[in-house]
């Protein structure tokens, strides 16, 4: 691939990029029958839809909502706006949840560490509550935080009315929307690590309380490491799945299924469908240092630019597709440049059309060069020139 000059500029300092010849499927490989009432498959990475039916159909998410539940919590921690050893208190109404319960009792305090252990794999309702209103304040504005995240995530066809997912008719989502949820929850920070406790010891004696994950895929299929079940008679069985073998990670939803076990055997054929007709190849690891961008007006001449998601390239078996990767910068940065900025974008592109792009962060931060040190430098070009 050259590198070009255009309206914007392609970095002149980076390393190679790559090109080569993917093979990716020219038509899709047959999908098996899927019991249920939606369902899709995605690459957990680009986000690229598989497979599905009905994606944008109304369904009711039963516990799939505490997905959300879980990615707020753990942003707020993340922002340092709460702490997984905070003391969360059980309110007389968290304790009033019906449905799957781990039978918090009025005043109970818990860590949010643990409250969160009880959400994701006890699904326990009063946990998600108690989480709500140490995290919003009020379940009310938790439930504001719920959708306006949602809007963000391009959720359009989702609204929520609770942090659990007990049923109301104004609490929907689509198959869709929750594989949106799952792509962007996979790389919320320690999301996988819940959603992946098999077992947990959440009361000793006199009453002890052992809670095993839901999600028994945990244990049925190799690779799986969350997300979360979800039932009642108006939803039907519902799960959204993830799984990784190699580099490649997948996500299923299957909703509105009927038999007992249906969303585990459902899911499996997804999955299965996924990992014998697509592997993935990483190009780069999140962090990888990608080029650097020259700065104007800075202590230093250039900032080293990284990518904090993951880049990869998925193929298949049956027909061949160019694919490459640009680095695109529109013009060169003036310092002051914070570490973190975003200076540019990586490309990934499949016969010369852009399919993906990922932010271009700055490493470092990068001073504005003080007035001294501006006019040792112009003094230093003047003595070369004479020279």
């Amino acid at each position: 691939m050259g590198k070009t000059f255009a309206k914007r500029m392609i970095c002149l300092v980076c390393s190679a990029l790559l090109c080569g010849l993917w093979v990716l499927p020219a038509a899709a490989a047959e999908v098996p029958d899927i019991d249920g009432a939606a369902y899709v498959l995605m690459e957990a990475d680009s986000g690229q839809v598989l497979a599905s039916e009905n994606a944008d159909v109304k369904r009711f998410p039963a516990s799939t909502t505490k997905i959300m539940t879980l990615v707020l919590a753990l942003e707020a921690v993340e922002r340092g706006d709460a702490a997984l050893d905070d003391t969360v208190s059980t309110s007389e109404y968290a304790a009033s949840m019906g449905g799957s319960q781990v039978y918090l009792y009025p005043g109970e305090q818990r860590t949010l560490d643990e409250m969160l252990v009880a959400v994701a794999v006890g699904s326990g309702n009063d946990a998600s509550v108690a989480v709500a209103e140490h995290i919003g304040g009020s379940v009310g504005n938790f439930v504001e935080m719920m959708n306006k995240r949602a809007a963000e995530l391009g959720m359009s066809g989702t609204h929520y009315t609770n942090p659990h997912g007990l049923h109301d008719p104004e609490h929907y989502t689509t198959a869709g929307d929750m594989a949106k949820l799952a792509h962007y929850a996979v790389g919320v920070p320690h999301l996988l690590e819940y959603t992946g406790i098999y077992e947990y010891q959440f009361r000793g004696e006199p009453k002890p309380l052992v809670l095993w994950n839901t999600n028994r895929l945990l244990k049925w299929y190799e690779g799986t490491d969350g997300l979360k079940t979800g039932y009642t008679s108006e939803a039907g069985r519902n799960l959204v799945a993830t799984a990784k073998r190699g580099d490649l990670r997948l996500i299923s939803v299957v909703l509105g299924v009927g038999p007992q076990h249906g969303h585990f055997t459902e899911s499996m054929k997804l999955l299965n469908h996924g990992f014998n007709n697509y592997s993935y190849q990483l190009v780069y690891p999140a962090g990888e240092h990608i080029c650097t961008v020259p700065v104007e007006k800075g202590q230093a001449e250039s900032v080293p630019v990284r990518v904090d998601e993951a880049v990869g390239m998925l193929s298949g078996s049956s027909s061949t597709a160019d694919f490459s990767t640009e680095v695109v910068v529109e013009s060169w940065p003036q310092a002051p440049v914070a570490a973190g900025s975003q200076l540019g974008e990586l490309q990934v592109l499949q016969d010369g059309q852009v399919v993906r792009s990922v932010p271009l962060l700055a490493t470092e931060d990068v001073p504005k060069i003080g007035l001294m040190q501006a006019w040792m430098g112009i003094l230093r070009s003047v003595c070369r020139f004479g020279s």
